[in-house]
């Protein structure tokens, strides 16, 4: 004869194993719900603002600073060159690679690739000296100079490349839009600090000398950034993020003789677009 407490407990496991399989089924754990031990990789595209900024020209001959310098990006708008293999590093772009290292947070390496374009036909005030001076468009009474073409062209135009590692926080807030699925759908906030070096391609004419475009490393910059990332059926995305920072470059070359250099430091603003994939290997 059965035993009926012996009875009660082996129906109340069946019971409890078979609604644990059932809920297990009917709610399995969602690849957007654990990002650790995950890549992913995004390509973009970028807008910049800079503060003005003091660079100094420092030569065997020459040694001037201008002060309160105003430069712009050089954007390329929404173009094909983009996704074109053959052009795609023509324009301001963004490159990053990244390993979440757990749930939220991941580590990153990328190359910001921006352009810094100093505005020429502008009057500014300089000190120091230079060779010819007076000849160039000067008022020496106050100190003023108009930076035309034949006294000075200066530009970061291939770029002002931001080489980067990057240390994010990544946080899903599809909860506050209740969405029902994230694997179809999901939001996430983001936001990070970086540092890395500048790595730029400087085209410079300076005092009718011949024109000078060669990468170097001329400095170093920290950042910070926020962002969101709308990513879709689990392995695609969108990411926007604010970037801000400060650079320093104290070793800008400036012409073919290694003797002609140039310093600057200022700020950056960043504005980006990317699209990427995220994935486990």
């Amino acid at each position: 004869m059965k035993h009926p407490f012996l009875m009660a407990v082996l129906t109340f496991c069946v019971f409890s194993q078979y609604t644990f399989s059932q809920e297990t089924v009917e709610n399995p754990e969602k690849y957007t719900s654990k990002n650790k031990g995950k890549f992913y990789i995004f390509w973009g595209g970028n807008r910049e603002s800079y503060s003005r900024s003091d660079i100094r020209f420092k030569g065997a001959d020459y040694d001037f600073t201008i002060h309160d310098v105003a430069a712009h990006d050089k954007p390329k708008g929404w173009h094909c060159d983009y996704v074109n293999p053959l052009r795609m590093t023509i324009p301001q772009t963004n490159l990053r690679i990244g390993y979440f290292i757990t749930d939220h947070y991941n580590i990153s390496i990328g190359v910001d690739h921006m352009k810094y374009v100093m505005y020429n036909d502008r009057t500014v005030n300089y000190s120091g000296y230079y060779p010819n001076a007076g000849t160039y468009n000067e008022n020496p009474t106050a100190n003023e100079l108009t930076l035309d073409e034949d006294f000075l062209t200066f530009e970061h135009t291939d770029g002002l490349n931001y080489v980067n590692t990057e240390f994010s926080r990544v946080d899903d807030i599809s909860g506050i839009f209740r969405l029902p699925n994230t694997d179809k759908f999901q939001i996430n906030i983001t936001e990070g600090l970086g540092a890395g070096l500048l790595y730029p391609k400087t085209n410079t004419k300076l005092l009718g000398k011949e024109r000078y475009d060669e990468f170097h490393i001329a400095g170093y910059g920290v950042s910070a950034k926020a962002g969101l990332n709308f990513t879709f059926f689990k392995y695609f995305f969108i990411q926007t993020e604010l970037k801000g920072g400060y650079i320093e470059m104290n070793d800008i070359r400036t012409t073919s003789d290694s003797a002609d250099k140039a310093e600057q430091h200022f700020w950056f603003l960043q504005r980006m677009i990317s699209v990427g994939g995220i994935f486990r290997i």
